[in-house]
């Protein structure tokens, strides 16, 4: 049975319907309106969170920025529905990357096999291995989402800060960190996940431009599984990605 936030500011017919057909589907549901104080109250751990979307409830930007912080924090799947204008300006504002499925009104599918596509979504969700993306440029992130998060569940962070936050509720299989980011680089940051009991035995694999001798040789001393560039096809990369998984998976 899996649990769902569903967040909406509406309680129309579909509201209605959908909620009965995830229940009868041995859903455990929890509604709540977009907003960040009641958001925050609920601190019940959740599968999913179906954002029920629409022109009240896209007013409602800090409620919007602290849902996707909490599936972010918690590693929980975002699911939207609403028409497909609305669809698109809550994508600009929590990025389209974190939206595991959308929805569009009016359905093009029944309810009920919406809630098949949704049930279906998180369990595959929950069995993919989780790559925790670190890197500063949008572009990379978006890229590096787009090649593996077929097939892997891919967390994006785009600062050290970001990725430790996450590290502190989560547990990826595997981070992919960029060497050369502003504030701290990705020595500074692979040395701080070092440093922690917790974090130490987490595989990290760098994903990133310098090729230069002086900082490969930097990282000697540090444990990595692998250096790979970003001048790599896409196809090597996500190669590189299976082959590490593959050869983890004969060790165990």
């Amino acid at each position: 049975m899996y649990k769902v936030l569903v967040v909406s500011e509406l309680k129309d017919f579909l509201f209605l319907a959908l909620k009965e057909h995830m229940t009868e589907a041995s859903f455990e549901v929890f509604t709540v309106p977009a907003d960040t104080e009641e958001i925050n109250e609920f601190v019940e751990p959740v599968d999913g969170i179906l954002i029920y979307v629409d022109e009240k409830l896209l007013q409602q930007q800090q409620a919007i920025n602290f849902l996707k912080d909490k599936a972010i924090a918690e590693d929980v799947p975002i699911f939207i529905l609403g028409y497909e204008e609305d669809l698109e300006d809550l994508k600009a504002i929590i990025s389209s990357s974190i939206v595991r499925r959308a929805f569009l009104r009016p359905l093009n599918l029944y309810v009920s096999k919406m809630v098949e596509k949704i049930s279906e979504t998180i369990k595959i969700y929950r069995q993919q291995k989780k790559i925790l993306v670190v890197d500063d440029s949008g572009i990379t992130l978006r890229n590096v989402k787009g090649w593996l998060g077929e097939k892997y569940n891919v967390i994006l962070a785009n600062s050290g800060t970001m990725a430790i936050k996450y590290l502190a509720l989560n547990r990826p299989d595997l981070i992919l960190l960029d060497y050369a980011m502003p504030v701290a680089d990705g020595k500074q940051i692979l040395g701080m996940i070092r440093s922690e009991p917790e974090f130490a035995d987490i595989p990290i694999i760098f994903l990133t431009n310098r090729d230069d001798k002086e900082s490969i040789l930097s990282l000697q001393g540090f444990r990595i599984e692998g250096y790979l560039l970003k001048s790599m096809t896409p196809g090597q990369i996500i190669k590189c990605i299976d082959d590490f998984f593959e050869l983890r998976k004969a060790h165990m």
